[in-house]
């Protein structure tokens, strides 16, 4: 009898059962031949995952922040003008970042749920001479998704080096780093990777290893400094031994048992399978009259969908209700909205199941709170899209 409740936030996600076989398995030598193997083995499919075809991958042992102040930390020295393309909540923090190793920050902005136009980043990018350019693929605060091919090609006609930040993105949407030009993608192995939290995973093109290469500074962080991770990281790949920092054995064995699985489904099947769930759960929502934040469904994230609480309905309440009807939700994240809406998760190894499991939780949680509906409205209308109606 299962005794807990479906995971449905945007991170950590439901891991399928093969992955946490491995995470369960019996710690291992970091220097051993076995682990050496996984090791090279889940860096040369990351490779894969972010569609790079020469980039430099890494697995670190720490959280998706750890993987943004990586890239801050190495490619950035006190007095380079950095662009933030701010669309939320996580992308205040990559410019707090950037700003903790000295860059000058300019930011573009739009409303909460909406994002800055390309038109508004070129004439930001015309102004001054920046170093970089961050975009935060899907803030997980607003559920906007980023044009990053759009600005991918920005970033190339300014050279400017392109930093996305793909924590609630990659593998479940688009990003194909070496054919848009970008020149780092980083996540974190708690969202659409699949596995528990715990790693931070970057692949830096030789573009940006080559910015590294040429900084006149030391890097300031000593853990995240990549002249301490590169030799390890080629070493492991190469199937020889290596020590910097011992890494996290089984979370990297489960990443590598996640990775396969990944690549198995095929990028191209499992970025269109993420679009036909978001499609169908933002289906869900809107048949009970619930609007979201993104301002259109056009830049609205496959990876999960933010609706806003009717008026009448006490979040917390909602929330607890929800978990009451067996599904577990996020709150909101946006400071200026924080109260206002909730968040879903539909990332990883979510099914269809999951989403008409989570619409009917949704149903019960505003029954509690006495929004009126029909009952049933919603998985009917996610039914209808899941069958293409």
């Amino acid at each position: 009898m299962k005794h807990r409740n479906l995971l449905m936030i945007p991170g950590p996600v439901e891991v399928d059962p093969e992955v946490l076989a491995a995470l369960g398995m019996p710690p291992v030598s970091h220097v051993g031949a076995d682990f050496i193997e996984v090791f090279g083995s889940a860096l040369e499919q990351l490779r894969q995952v972010f569609l790079s075809t020469d980039g430099q991958p890494f697995i670190l042992a720490g959280s998706g922040t750890l993987a943004m102040d990586s890239a801050a930390a190495n490619l950035i020295q006190p007095g380079d003008a950095a662009l933030v393309v701010n669309t939320g909540y996580f992308s205040d923090r990559f410019a707090a970042i950037l700003q903790r190793y000295g860059a000058q920050v300019t930011q573009v902005g739009a409303p909460p749920g909406d994002r800055p136009s390309l038109e508004q980043v070129e004439a930001a990018l015309q102004g001054a001479a920046f170093k970089c350019m961050t975009v935060t693929q899907v803030d997980t605060s607003t559920g906007v998704l980023a044009d990053v091919q759009g600005l991918a090609g920005l970033a190339r006609r300014y050279d400017v080096l392109l930093i996305v930040d793909g924590v609630c993105s990659v593998g479940g949407e688009a990003l194909n780093m070496s054919e848009w030009g970008v020149d780092v993608a980083l996540t974190a192995s708690q969202k659409a990777i699949g596995c528990p939290p715990g790693l931070a995973l970057l692949v830096a093109s030789p573009r940006a290893v080559a910015a590294f290469r040429a900084r006149q500074l030391p890097v300031q962080s000593y853990y995240a400094d990549w002249n301490n991770w590169l030799p390890i990281m080629q070493s492991y790949e190469a199937r020889k031994p290596a020590y910097f920092a011992t890494p996290a054995v089984n979370l990297v064995a489960a990443l590598n048992v996640s990775l396969k699985q990944i690549l198995q489904e095929g990028m191209a099947a499992r970025v269109a399978r993420h679009a036909a769930l978001s499609r169908a759960c933002k289906a869900g929502i809107a048949a009970l009259g619930l609007k979201q934040l993104p301002a259109s469904s056009e830049i609205a994230a496959h990876t999960m969908t933010a609706p806003f609480y009717p008026a009448g309905v006490s979040g917390a309440e909602f929330l607890a209700q929800a978990a009451q009807a067996g599904v577990l939700l996020a709150g909101g994240l946006h400071p200026a909205l924080r109260t206002q809406y909730f968040r879903i998760g539909h990332i990883g190894a979510v099914t269809r199941a999951d989403i008409l499991a989570t619409l009917a939780a949704v149903e019960s949680a505003l029954a509690a709170g006495g929004y009126p509906f029909d009952p049933g409205v919603s998985l009917s209308a996610a039914q209808r899209v899941g069958r293409g109606q």
